[in-house]
């Protein structure tokens, strides 16, 4: 196994690493709508805060050796299902691959965002 570790997503607010390499797969930990430069939350809306989880996904992946095009499944978590088909619109654009696909409602999510997204990608043989 082997840790990834950005600049470019946030950093870690407990004990677990942004991702992680096994064999030719790669995990991202849930992605909150930090933003990396300024330790923020990237604003008061799902739009905003779907947007902001959608790169650091990608960032993470990109730091394991992959992408957004090659993840085969996501786990996303919403504060409210009302919220739903907005993060959806959002969502699509990042994801294009059309992952398999979880996505639930949570009563409370870390610094009391709007979503959490997490991903397992591939990487390509070499």
């Amino acid at each position: 196994m082997k840790k990834i570790a950005t600049t470019k997503a946030p950093a870690a607010i407990g004990p677990y690493s942004q991702g992680m390499i096994l064999g030719n797969l790669v995990f991202s930990s849930g992605q909150i709508p930090v933003v990396p430069e300024t330790g923020e939350i990237a604003g008061p809306t799902i739009v905003e805060q779907a947007e902001q989880s959608c790169k650091n996904v990608g960032a993470v992946l990109e730091a394991g050796g992959s992408s957004l095009e090659k993840v085969v499944k996501t786990t996303c978590f919403l504060a409210d299902m009302k919220d739903f088909p907005v993060f959806n619109g959002i969502y699509e654009k990042y994801f294009v691959s059309c992952p398999a696909r979880s996505c639930v409602a949570v009563k409370d999510l870390p610094k009391g965002v709007l979503c959490e997204i997490e991903a397992i990608a591939y990487l390509d043989e070499e």
